[in-house]
């Protein structure tokens, strides 16, 4: 119980965290994603996804959006030196390398720097996804971060088990 009471603020941190960092002006800043990616809107953010995933995400929009859900995409491709002035505002928040890398990665470890992760948002679409998530082929990598996925099964596999942070990636 405690250890899902510490992951859990752990999670709420992080959360706040990149809210902080990525403002609340509705702008995406550099390297982040608008929030709705519906074909009519595109940025390097988007265009800079591998596009096996890009695919999967607005697969799983559409049948979230037959569902009644809505999936929005809150953050995907970073560049290097967003993924670096997230992870140093991580040291400053945490007090330490080690304790940051549980909740953010460094440039080197990120799978947003490579194309290769989203985060996705609201409360019920991180429900649906991860009860439909794997028939895409996305999959929830780190258990304290219940937005982050990636393509890690086959469409309709079964997804690997959870990191349970960052540091099992590192």
């Amino acid at each position: 119980m405690t250890s899902s009471r510490a992951v859990l603020s752990g999670a709420l941190a992080a959360v706040a965290l990149l809210a902080s960092a990525c403002g609340t002006t509705g702008a995406a800043p550099e390297g982040e994603l608008p929030a709705r990616v519906d074909g009519a809107r595109q940025d390097a953010s988007v265009a800079r996804l591998d596009p096996d995933l890009r695919s999967a995400v607005r697969a799983a929009m559409r049948a979230a959006r037959e569902d009644g859900v809505r999936v929005e995409i809150t953050s995907g491709w970073r560049s290097r030196e967003h993924q670096q002035r997230l992870y140093d505002e991580a040291v400053a928040r945490y007090g330490s390398e080690d304790e940051a890398r549980r909740y953010v990665a460094t440039p080197d470890s990120s799978a947003h720097v490579t194309g290769d992760a989203v985060d996705l948002g609201p409360t019920d679409a991180l429900s649906w996804l991860s009860q439909h998530g794997a028939d895409f082929g996305l999959c929830q990598t780190f258990a304290n971060e219940m937005w982050h996925y990636e393509l890690a099964t086959t469409p309709g596999g079964r997804c690997p088990e959870m990191l349970l942070d960052g540091t099992g990636r590192s």
